[in-house]
């Protein structure tokens, strides 16, 4: 069936049935500078625990809509829409263009061996570059659901002996130091809520010599003469915030500091805002349908309010406020 309304009329026409949330996203708790640090670790579990309750709702409807990779695809810019590809196949080249902006090697002397999946979903990453690679991969994320989601599909793939997941905080992750030639962590690193933490952490696991790929929505880059992001800036990304659990948000040039201090080299990053943009045009059409928006109506309303957020996505985008970016870095010898 043709789609029946366009994403702005959907947005409007479902707002309508959703309550209102809190206009400061869940950020204030984390970002003032009042809180002791046992309400600071409060906060940080309040927050993933957020984060596991909405993707163990979202899963079902996600997959069903999209697939196993639960991360934007890559497309060419300047491509008129009815040209694009589907979004299962920009989602497998964001992969492989991911991996091609790092100088990850095919050559069989080099391939990781060890491959860490941060913020994992259901698994899809981990599948593909465990074949890809021949390589074993561990996928952590804090959904219950999507765990037990990727293991079974693990098991249907037969990779079970080289794809492993379980339930872990990425920020205190259960491995031993320098154990992963690479650490994969698309679409992860917004919910983290200590930032600083999350790439020390990353360190810490990450092999001598072995590569970091991140890829983040994150705010924009500040200007030199600029102290603070606008009001108004703020207030488009706490609506996001709201509606996504993402705790604090980071700049591009904010993450190659940490990277710098945490004594990663090779840093290398790139805007990849305009190859993600077409994702949601693509990605919706099975959306916009009766059966897309009663699917996702029974689904629960952290699904709906996930969904209705897009058009703020494409806002911050459109005035530059948000950046989808990429960030690659290498762990010394």
């Amino acid at each position: 069936m043709a789609s029946l309304f366009s994403t702005r009329s959907l947005t409007a026409r479902l707002l309508s049935l959703l309550p209102s949330g809190r206009s400061d996203g869940g950020r204030r708790a984390l970002t003032s500078s009042h809180l002791s640090p046992s309400h600071e670790a409060a906060a940080v579990e309040e927050v993933n625990k957020g984060i596991a309750d909405l993707y163990d709702e979202m899963t079902v409807v996600m997959e069903t809509l999209w697939g196993d990779h639960m991360h934007h695809g890559f497309y060419d810019v300047g491509v008129p829409t009815r040209s694009l590809p589907d979004h299962q196949t920009a989602q497998i080249r964001m992969i492989e263009e991911a991996l091609r902006f790092a100088g990850v090697s095919d050559d069989p002397s080099k391939k990781p061996k060890r491959i860490l999946d941060v913020g994992c979903g259901i698994g899809g990453s981990s599948l593909y570059l465990a074949k890809k690679y021949g390589a074993k991969c561990h996928g952590i994320n804090l959904s219950p659901f999507q765990i037990q989601r990727a293991q079974s599909l693990a098991m249907s793939a037969g990779l079970t002996d080289k794809v492993s997941f379980e339930i872990a905080d990425a920020q205190n992750q259960p491995f031993p130091d320098g154990h992963f030639d690479l650490v994969w962590v698309l679409e992860t690193a917004e919910h983290m809520p200590e930032k600083s933490k999350f790439i020390g952490e990353l360190a810490r696991v990450t092999a001598p010599g072995g590569i970091v790929i991140i890829t983040s929505w994150c705010q924009r880059d500040l200007l030199p003469s600029e102290v603070s992001l606008r009001p108004d800036e703020v207030s488009l990304l706490n609506k996001l915030s709201e509606s996504h659990h993402l705790p604090k948000w980071c700049s591009p040039s904010e993450y190659v500091k940490l990277a710098e201090s945490s004594s990663f080299k090779d840093i290398k990053t790139a805007d990849w805002t305009e190859h993600v943009a077409p994702h949601w045009n693509v990605a919706m059409r099975p959306v916009l349908t009766w059966k897309g928006i009663t699917f996702i109506l029974r689904s629960g309303w952290k699904m709906a309010k996930g969904l209705l957020a897009m058009p703020i996505v494409s806002e911050g985008r459109e005035k530059k406020i948000i950046k989808y970016a990429i960030l690659t870095f290498r762990k010394p010898e």
